[in-house]
């Protein structure tokens, strides 16, 4: 596995009943375990590979307000307090750093959407601040760029996506949580047209409550029940450069060609922003119209489409399996997909040629990931009508890392039937059945 991720040991006893079983030890997952631990409920934390051993490890470690969907802007500042809190709350260290992202442009139009975006963030007591080229150009001073603005939100941050995840893993293990890797769920058991728990491949964990944090797996797992999740699963490319003289001031740094986050090992996280690649399937077919506003949109367009074995065998593959066979888990442990070496050699020239000081830098490594997408980009966090029982917290078209944390403890509140700490409704599943349009992302 390319990717350094802190090791995290099982729990002693495997568990026969909960209260909830969580399927998948990513940051959802595992911030939902913690909070529904610190609530008094007993909780199971299946993964079928290791813990954050996919995207959660794989992502670039940014955590931010800036550049979200309006309905997504609430939980996502509501994530940055909760990040500022668990540090001190678990007592380690999670790599998290509010030290402010910057994003920089030669395009007017790019300011104007910014202006526009932050007016409407202000309603909800977010503030970022529009830059001058002058202002641009000294905040990313020593770059080559003549920038002719900015945008500059001090509040965000950043995290070591190799440390946080274990370390609230650990914290959710302290608090009462049974956490057990290379135990893949195959299927629910439902009893009277209701959850009633999971089988794993080690046998049956009963439980009233299921949450189905699957990333890229989630809607392939539901759709065994007839519950529809669309999800296009794009194949993203990140690198871990060698140590690095430190050239911005921000933490992290989103330009036209490039986005940089400095981590505390004094190396950078680099990826071409925005450009992917899309495996055609058999699920993604089938929910393609679904997502014809974002194929439409900039992210649509810097797209790859490819052919591979993921038809046949992947997350977005159809055919099925008993509870009591081998599941498409355990024969992909963890989803490790070939980086885009195009994508490597852009990303570290970009960086190059704007940062004439990291002339020589190199790759240590490179990976990809599977980042699961939702049609709007906003995540499915919700209740399904049709099965009782079944919560599913997936679809976070790549911001699953930095509102990990306010998720976990939105699905927290969604399962004990409490006051959600925000509007629900923009996360329903039923938005993609009940009729309503489906909206072009509108971030940043």
């Amino acid at each position: 596995m390319p990717v350094d991720v802190q090791k995290v040991a099982d729990s002693a006893s495997f568990p026969s009943q909960v209260d909830v079983v969580v399927i998948g030890a990513g940051i959802v997952g595992t911030c939902t375990a913690y909070e529904l631990a610190r609530k008094g409920v007993s909780v199971a934390l299946l993964e079928k590979g290791i813990v954050a051993g996919e995207q959660s490890s794989r992502n670039w470690g940014w955590v931010r307000q800036q550049n979200r969907d309006i309905h997504e802007l609430a939980l996502a500042m509501y994530s940055l307090r909760r990040w500022e809190e668990l540090g001190s709350e678990i007592g380690r260290d999670l790599g998290f750093r509010r030290s402010g992202i910057l994003y920089c442009t030669k395009n007017e139009a790019d300011v104007a959407r910014w202006a526009k975006w932050g007016e409407t963030a202000r309603l909800q007591g977010f503030h970022s601040q529009i830059l001058s080229a002058s202002e641009a150009n000294e905040r990313a001073s020593g770059g080559t760029s003549s920038w002719l603005g900015g945008v500059w939100s001090p509040s965000d941050g950043r995290a070591e996506p190799s440390l946080a995840v274990p370390a609230i893993a650990e914290a959710a293990k302290e608090n009462g949580v049974s956490l057990h890797q290379n135990c893949a769920i195959r299927g629910l058991e439902i009893s009277n047209g209701r959850v009633a728990g999971v089988w794993t491949e080690r046998g049956l964990v009963k439980a009233s409550t299921v949450v189905c944090a699957g990333g890229a797996w989630a809607s392939r797992f539901s759709n065994r029940y007839g519950i529809e999740l669309p999800v296009a699963n794009i194949a993203g490319t990140a690198v871990k450069t060698t140590p690095a003289p430190e050239v911005i001031k921000a933490g992290c740094l989103s330009a036209s060609n490039f986005v940089l986050r400095r981590r505390i090992d004094g190396c950078y996280a680099l990826a071409v922003p925005g450009h992917g690649t899309l495996d055609i399937t058999p699920r993604g077919m089938r929910y393609a119209f679904k997502f014809y506003q974002m194929y439409r949109s900039k992210i649509g367009k810097k797209l790859k489409y490819r052919l591979n074995s993921s038809f046949w065998s992947g997350p977005d593959a159809f055919g099925g399996w008993e509870n009591d066979e081998i599941s498409p888990f355990e024969r992909n442990r963890i989803l490790d997909p070939t980086p885009d070496a195009e994508l490597v050699e852009r990303a570290v020239k970009n960086l190059e040629s704007e940062y004439p000081a990291l002339k020589g830098i190199r790759v240590d490594r490179a990976w990809g990931g599977l980042i699961d997408t939702s049609p709007d980009l906003v995540p499915v966090i919700s209740t399904v009508e049709q099965l009782p029982g079944y919560v599913i917290a997936a679809g976070f078209s790549g911001h699953g890392f930095a509102i990990g944390p306010g998720a976990g403890r939105l699905v927290s509140e969604i399962v004990m039937n409490e006051t959600p700490i925000t509007d629900i409704s923009p996360y329903r599943l039923s938005r993609f059945t009940d009729g309503s349009a489906i909206r072009r992302p509108e971030m940043m």
